[in-house]
């Protein structure tokens, strides 16, 4: 699963591939909203590292879809 993650005042969106589902990624972020302003959304990517980010400093989040990739040169869709 990707997810994007837009901080404000950064140019660049922060890109994270999880193996958590949408759901899960949702419900993180519910969390961390929930929490007064001291809240932090964290999620860790596919290589076991943690991204941290200040709820304040949240300026949006893309949930990718699960989908499967297609694995080999086949020409059958």
């Amino acid at each position: 699963m990707e997810v994007k993650i837009g901080v404000r005042s950064v140019h660049r969106e922060l890109v994270v591939e999880t193996e958590l589902t949408a759901q899960q990624v949702e419900e993180e972020i519910r969390n961390a909203l929930a929490v007064d302003r001291g809240g932090v959304f964290s999620i860790t990517d596919v290589k076991g590292r943690r991204v941290l980010v200040p709820v304040a400093s949240l300026g949006f989040i893309e949930i990718g879809e699960d989908e499967a990739r297609p694995v080999g040169f086949g020409g059958t869709l």
